[in-house]
């Protein structure tokens, strides 16, 4: 759940600013980026825990309405449900601070109900929320499979060597890339750079979000520059979760890489617009206009 703040700027250390708003939201980056696919027409099935808290039913209940597969959710014991605490200022940056709670006591059951749902499915897209040890072995089985693996290496933490070839796609923003490759991207040639070091590591192809700069992508063949649409933010929380929503989408429709950017950097233009996370998360025909119209 995210617990989300607005004020003027952010404080300093030891300052209290009074703010204007304070919002509580269905979030998480996993189930944001589940309502990005389901909005975006995918079928979409979600696997992990919520804690038993108050938080725990009502997070369900909304990827249940949101027409999301939600047989593999299950609620942990004397847990509390993993909780964002949001702060955003007037020019509609955010700073947040994760607390997992049950999202980190995945495990075993969560790898079987992993394995059972990809039976049907094309493509798993994975973030960091849950230990990396257990997206390290799901992402080992759905490559053996044969399924396209999605890596959005957030929050940042460390990954093993042995992680990125099993990644078909990854998608750093700005500061996880930063922390994958070890030097600053700011701009669209450095991250040529860390695409190009991230190739090297084994990925298939490497998409760095740079926000409201664009994005860049490559593959061993190359790469190239998406610019941003240009929108008027309001709240960029989630906007790189209806990114990867909206590409994971595309590429499993077998839509060109650079189709399938281009959509997913419009559906993330579309959830600056609007406040929240998951309520922010774009239609299919709301993304296809935006793309129409650019």
């Amino acid at each position: 759940m995210d617990l989300v703040t607005i004020s003027p700027r952010f404080p300093q250390p030891g300052e209290t600013v009074v703010g204007s708003r304070f919002l509580t939201y269905p979030g998480g980056k996993g189930a944001n980026q589940a309502v990005a696919a389901a909005r975006m027409g995918a079928p979409t099935a979600m696997v992990g825990r919520v804690g038993d808290d108050v938080f725990g039913p009502q997070l369900i209940d909304i990827l249940a309405a949101s027409g999301i597969n939600v047989d593999g959710i299950a609620i942990a014991s004397d847990t509390t449900s993993g909780i964002a605490v949001i702060s955003i200022d007037e020019s509609a940056q955010n700073q947040i601070i994760q607390v997992l709670g049950a999202n980190i006591t995945c495990g075993e059951a969560e790898a079987g109900r992993v394995l059972l749902a990809l039976a049907d499915a094309s493509t798993l897209l994975l973030q960091l929320e849950v230990s990396v040890d257990l997206s390290l072995q799901v992402a080992k089985e759905a490559s053996a499979l044969g399924k396209t693996v999605i890596l959005d290496p957030g929050p940042v933490r460390p990954i093993p060597p042995e992680f990125f070839p099993l990644c078909s796609v990854i998608t750093p923003n700005e500061t996880e890339a930063q922390a994958l490759v070890g030097f600053p991207v700011v701009d669209a040639a450095t991250a040529a750079q860390a695409a190009e070091q991230l190739l090297h590591r084994g990925v298939g192809v490497a998409v760095v979000k740079l926000g409201a700069h664009g994005v860049y992508y490559a593959t061993a063949d190359g790469g190239d520059f998406v610019p941003p649409f240009p929108v008027e933010a309001v709240d960029s929380v989630a906007a790189g979760d209806a990114f990867n929503g909206a590409l994971a989408v595309s590429l499993a429709e077998g839509a060109t890489l650079d189709r399938s950017v281009r959509m997913a950097a419009a559906a993330g233009a579309l959830a600056v617009i609007k406040s929240g996370a998951q309520d922010s998360m774009p239609y299919r025909a709301e993304v296809e206009a935006l793309m129409a119209g650019a």
